[in-house]
Protein backbone atom coordinates (compact mmCIF):
# COMPACT_ATOMS: atom_id res chain seq x y z
CA UNK A 1 0.00 0.00 0.00
CA UNK A 2 1.41 3.34 -1.08
CA UNK A 3 0.55 6.54 0.80
CA UNK A 4 1.41 10.18 0.27
CA UNK A 5 3.64 11.54 3.00
CA UNK A 6 3.17 14.97 4.56
CA UNK A 7 4.94 17.34 6.88
CA UNK A 8 3.42 18.83 10.03
CA UNK A 9 2.73 21.92 7.96
CA UNK A 10 0.35 19.88 5.81
CA UNK A 11 2.58 19.97 2.72
CA UNK A 12 3.33 16.99 0.48
CA UNK A 13 6.68 15.32 1.11
CA UNK A 14 6.91 12.34 -1.21
CA UNK A 15 5.37 8.94 -0.64
CA UNK A 16 5.95 5.80 1.39
CA UNK A 17 5.01 2.15 0.92
CA UNK A 18 3.42 0.41 3.90
CA UNK A 19 4.62 -3.20 4.31
CA UNK A 20 1.87 -5.76 3.66
CA UNK A 21 3.03 -7.97 6.53
CA UNK A 22 2.02 -5.22 8.99
CA UNK A 23 -0.67 -3.17 7.23
CA UNK A 24 -2.18 -5.63 4.78
CA UNK A 25 -3.48 -8.51 6.88
CA UNK A 26 -7.03 -9.82 7.13
CA UNK A 27 -9.00 -8.00 9.84
CA UNK A 28 -9.97 -10.49 12.54
CA UNK A 29 -12.38 -9.02 15.06
CA UNK A 30 -12.04 -12.02 17.36
CA UNK A 31 -8.30 -11.43 17.67
CA UNK A 32 -8.74 -7.70 18.28
CA UNK A 33 -11.34 -8.39 20.97
CA UNK A 34 -9.05 -10.88 22.68
CA UNK A 35 -6.15 -8.41 22.67
CA UNK A 36 -8.27 -5.56 24.07
CA UNK A 37 -9.61 -7.81 26.84
CA UNK A 38 -6.03 -8.84 27.66
CA UNK A 39 -4.91 -5.21 27.89
CA UNK A 40 -7.82 -4.02 29.99
CA UNK A 41 -7.57 -6.99 32.34
CA UNK A 42 -3.93 -6.13 33.03
CA UNK A 43 -4.92 -2.54 33.83
CA UNK A 44 -7.44 -3.49 36.51
CA UNK A 45 -6.13 -2.74 39.99
CA UNK A 46 -7.91 -5.68 41.65
CA UNK A 47 -7.87 -3.95 45.04
CA UNK A 48 -11.54 -4.50 45.99
CA UNK A 49 -11.58 -6.05 49.44
CA UNK A 50 -14.02 -6.91 52.22
CA UNK A 51 -13.32 -7.97 55.80
CA UNK A 52 -13.39 -11.59 56.81
CA UNK A 53 -14.45 -12.79 60.26
CA UNK A 54 -10.87 -12.58 61.49
CA UNK A 55 -10.46 -8.98 60.30
CA UNK A 56 -13.62 -7.40 61.76
CA UNK A 57 -12.85 -5.27 64.81
CA UNK A 58 -15.47 -6.62 67.23
CA UNK A 59 -15.52 -8.77 70.32
CA UNK A 60 -15.29 -12.48 69.74
CA UNK A 61 -16.98 -13.45 72.99
CA UNK A 62 -20.31 -15.26 72.93
CA UNK A 63 -23.29 -12.92 73.09
CA UNK A 64 -25.32 -14.93 75.57
CA UNK A 65 -25.67 -18.51 76.70
CA UNK A 66 -26.57 -21.15 74.18
CA UNK A 67 -29.94 -22.23 75.62
CA UNK A 68 -32.73 -20.92 77.75
CA UNK A 69 -32.85 -17.40 76.28
CA UNK A 70 -35.57 -17.89 73.66
CA UNK A 71 -33.32 -16.39 71.06
CA UNK A 72 -31.43 -17.64 68.04
CA UNK A 73 -28.16 -19.32 68.91
CA UNK A 74 -25.28 -16.90 68.18
CA UNK A 75 -21.62 -16.90 68.99
CA UNK A 76 -19.73 -13.76 67.87
CA UNK A 77 -20.83 -10.38 66.54
CA UNK A 78 -18.15 -10.67 63.84
CA UNK A 79 -20.21 -13.03 61.67
CA UNK A 80 -21.98 -11.89 58.51
CA UNK A 81 -25.50 -12.15 59.98
CA UNK A 82 -25.02 -8.93 61.95
CA UNK A 83 -24.85 -5.37 60.60
CA UNK A 84 -21.22 -4.30 60.68
CA UNK A 85 -20.04 -7.89 60.66
CA UNK A 86 -17.96 -9.69 58.06
CA UNK A 87 -18.96 -10.30 54.42
CA UNK A 88 -19.52 -13.83 53.22
CA UNK A 89 -17.69 -14.62 49.96
CA UNK A 90 -16.87 -10.95 49.38
CA UNK A 91 -14.17 -9.69 46.97
CA UNK A 92 -10.52 -10.02 47.94
CA UNK A 93 -7.42 -8.45 46.34
CA UNK A 94 -6.57 -10.35 43.15
CA UNK A 95 -5.03 -10.03 39.71
CA UNK A 96 -7.33 -10.14 36.69
CA UNK A 97 -4.45 -10.58 34.25
CA UNK A 98 -4.31 -13.63 32.03
CA UNK A 99 -1.65 -14.86 29.65
CA UNK A 100 -1.55 -14.28 25.91
CA UNK A 101 1.17 -15.72 23.65
CA UNK A 102 3.69 -13.19 22.37
CA UNK A 103 3.16 -14.17 18.75
CA UNK A 104 -0.59 -13.66 19.15
CA UNK A 105 0.01 -10.22 20.66
CA UNK A 106 2.22 -9.25 17.73
CA UNK A 107 -0.37 -10.53 15.27
CA UNK A 108 -3.10 -8.54 17.04
CA UNK A 109 -1.11 -5.31 16.72
CA UNK A 110 -0.54 -5.96 13.01
CA UNK A 111 -4.25 -6.70 12.60
CA UNK A 112 -5.13 -3.43 14.34
CA UNK A 113 -2.88 -1.49 11.98
CA UNK A 114 -4.41 -3.36 9.04
CA UNK A 115 -7.93 -2.42 10.17
CA UNK A 116 -6.96 1.26 10.15
CA UNK A 117 -5.41 0.82 6.71
CA UNK A 118 -8.65 -0.70 5.39
CA UNK A 119 -10.56 2.29 6.80
CA UNK A 120 -7.98 4.64 5.19
CA UNK A 121 -7.29 6.17 8.58
CA UNK A 122 -3.50 5.93 8.49
CA UNK A 123 -1.43 9.06 7.89
CA UNK A 124 2.34 9.13 7.35
CA UNK A 125 4.33 12.26 8.20
CA UNK A 126 8.00 12.98 7.68
CA UNK A 127 8.77 13.66 11.36
CA UNK A 128 7.38 15.35 14.48
CA UNK A 129 9.99 18.07 14.93
CA UNK A 130 8.59 21.38 16.18
CA UNK A 131 10.23 24.72 16.77
CA UNK A 132 7.82 25.62 19.57
CA UNK A 133 6.48 23.70 22.53
CA UNK A 134 3.22 25.70 22.68
CA UNK A 135 0.07 23.61 22.60
CA UNK A 136 -1.85 26.27 20.68
CA UNK A 137 0.58 26.13 17.75
CA UNK A 138 0.38 22.33 17.50
CA UNK A 139 -3.42 22.33 17.89
CA UNK A 140 -3.69 24.73 14.94
CA UNK A 141 -1.52 22.49 12.75
CA UNK A 142 -3.45 19.33 13.66
CA UNK A 143 -6.80 20.98 13.11
CA UNK A 144 -5.80 21.94 9.56
CA UNK A 145 -4.74 18.32 8.91
CA UNK A 146 -7.87 16.88 10.60
CA UNK A 147 -5.77 15.06 13.19
CA UNK A 148 -7.40 16.32 16.38
CA UNK A 149 -8.24 12.79 17.56
CA UNK A 150 -5.18 10.76 16.66
CA UNK A 151 -2.54 8.35 17.88
CA UNK A 152 1.00 9.33 16.91
CA UNK A 153 3.45 6.44 16.64
CA UNK A 154 6.92 7.96 16.43
CA UNK A 155 10.46 6.66 15.99
CA UNK A 156 11.88 9.15 18.49
CA UNK A 157 10.18 11.55 20.89
CA UNK A 158 10.67 15.22 19.97
CA UNK A 159 10.74 17.24 23.19
CA UNK A 160 8.72 20.16 21.83
CA UNK A 161 6.12 17.90 20.22
CA UNK A 162 5.82 15.86 23.41
CA UNK A 163 5.24 18.95 25.57
CA UNK A 164 2.83 20.55 23.11
CA UNK A 165 0.69 17.41 22.80
CA UNK A 166 0.28 16.77 26.53
CA UNK A 167 -2.64 19.20 26.89
CA UNK A 168 -4.50 17.88 23.84
CA UNK A 169 -7.06 15.45 25.34
CA UNK A 170 -7.59 13.32 22.23
CA UNK A 171 -3.99 13.18 21.01
CA UNK A 172 -1.68 10.46 22.25
CA UNK A 173 2.00 10.02 21.39
CA UNK A 174 3.79 6.68 21.82
CA UNK A 175 7.08 5.24 20.57
CA UNK A 176 7.00 2.24 18.25
CA UNK A 177 7.61 -0.02 21.27
CA UNK A 178 4.46 1.35 22.92
CA UNK A 179 2.09 0.76 20.00
CA UNK A 180 -0.81 -1.35 21.25
CA UNK A 181 -4.17 -2.61 20.03
CA UNK A 182 -6.36 -0.61 22.42
CA UNK A 183 -4.86 2.78 21.56
CA UNK A 184 -4.84 2.02 17.82
CA UNK A 185 -8.52 1.09 17.76
CA UNK A 186 -9.55 3.95 20.04
CA UNK A 187 -7.98 6.65 17.85
CA UNK A 188 -9.84 8.05 14.86
CA UNK A 189 -6.59 8.17 12.91
CA UNK A 190 -3.14 6.65 13.34
CA UNK A 191 -0.23 8.90 12.41
CA UNK A 192 3.15 7.30 11.72
CA UNK A 193 6.49 8.92 11.11
CA UNK A 194 8.45 7.73 8.09
CA UNK A 195 11.08 6.02 10.23
CA UNK A 196 8.44 4.48 12.52
CA UNK A 197 7.03 2.48 9.59
CA UNK A 198 10.35 0.67 9.13
CA UNK A 199 10.80 0.20 12.87
CA UNK A 200 7.34 -1.38 13.17
CA UNK A 201 8.12 -3.73 10.31
CA UNK A 202 11.28 -4.87 12.13
CA UNK A 203 9.60 -5.10 15.53
CA UNK A 204 6.58 -7.08 14.37
CA UNK A 205 8.30 -9.50 12.03
CA UNK A 206 8.03 -13.23 12.86
CA UNK A 207 11.69 -13.37 13.77
CA UNK A 208 11.44 -10.62 16.37
CA UNK A 209 7.86 -11.11 17.64
CA UNK A 210 8.92 -13.88 20.02
CA UNK A 211 11.33 -11.51 21.76
CA UNK A 212 8.64 -9.00 22.71
CA UNK A 213 8.10 -8.49 26.43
Amino acid sequence: MKLDMMTLEGKASGSVTLPKEVFGLEVRKDLLHRAVQWQLARRRSGTASTQTVGEVSRTGSKLYRQKGMGKARHNSRRVNTFVGGSVAFGPRPRSFAFSMPKKVRALAIKTAFSSKAVEKNIVVIEDTKLKSHKTKDLATKLEKMDLTRALFVVDSMDENFDKASRNLPFVRVVPTEGANVYDILKADKVVLTKQAVEMLKTRLSERHATKEA
